[in-house]
């Protein structure tokens, strides 16, 4: 009939106008890190000397990789915090510490800033220690996990701060004055309205930062950890056979950064956040 309604076809353009796509639909992207995995298990299944040993050899600094930067990237992520809302404040000596901070790290490569935690920080402390005349802080050794940790999430916290900060002010300055007119205090104005838009903002360069982490971290290798950089090191100071060592170190690097940009992607996907 012709005033009756006919239903669109399946094969419609409007399925192909912007915003249209489910965002359920599977990233092609997987493809890339299934490619890479399979390259990885072949090398390792139809040639496995020496490409097995190797990565029984590194496997152990894979887990240590992966914890320093996870655990790395948690402390960054509330150091972060601190510092945007410190460089936000109206407070001129809570801004002037949170800018000098930021400032300061950013000034320093970050391998400068891992060898000093590790072999200035504990002097430091040691001379402390002596001038208060306690014996446990004059005794104070430095830990090569700790001092990888704290040496990443400073640097970090410095470069996160100001994608904080710039989340924050990326909010319309109408949505606080909305919050104070309900009558929210300033906190709550930040916490229940502010934020959770600045973070959902914030999403993409936030993930990229967790990446650009996971890489960094193998500069940790110099102050004594056992990371997946340094024990590919090892093995190849033993055996001297540095084409395999470091082909299956770079690939296991980029299965991991690989993942982790998948899995950025898919939380950006699940806030909804609109490039």
């Amino acid at each position: 009939m012709d005033g009756q309604l006919k239903p669109r076809p399946s094969g419609s353009k409007l399925a192909y106008l912007p915003g249209a796509e489910s965002i359920t639909r599977i990233d092609p992207w997987w493809g890339l890190v299934v490619l890479v995995v399979g390259l990885t298990v072949t090398l390792v299944t139809v040639r496995a000397d020496p490409f097995w040993r190797i990565l029984l050899f590194v496997r152990d600094g894979v887990a240590v990789t992966a914890f320093i930067t996870v655990s790395a990237f948690m402390f960054t992520l509330i150091a972060g915090m601190i510092g945007g809302l410190g460089r936000l404040s109206r407070n001129p000596v809570i801004h002037g510490v949170a800018t000098l901070y930021v400032e300061i790290v950013r000034g320093i490569p970050l391998l400068v800033q891992l060898i000093w935690w590790y072999f200035a920080f504990p002097v430091v402390v040691q001379g402390i220690g002596r001038w208060l005349n306690i014996a446990a802080i004059a005794n104070y050794q430095s830990n090569a996990i700790f001092t990888a940790v704290t040496g990443l999430t400073v640097c970090y916290g410095a470069y996160m701060s100001e994608i904080y900060r710039a989340g924050i002010q990326s909010v319309p300055k109408d949505q606080a004055e909305a919050a104070r007119s309900l009558g929210m205090t300033h906190f709550q104005s930040m916490r229940h309205v502010i934020l959770p838009q600045a973070v959902r903002m914030v999403l993409p360069p936030v993930g990229n930062e967790f990446i650009a982490l996971l890489k960094d971290s193998c500069l940790v290798s110099v102050v004594a950890v056992a990371d997946l950089t340094r024990r590919g090191r090892e093995f190849m100071a033993v055996h001297f056979n540095p084409i395999e060592v470091w082909t299956m170190v770079a690939l296991l690097y980029l299965i991991m950064t690989l993942f982790l940009a998948r899995l950025v992607s898919w939380v950006e996907k699940k806030a909804h956040f609109e490039r």
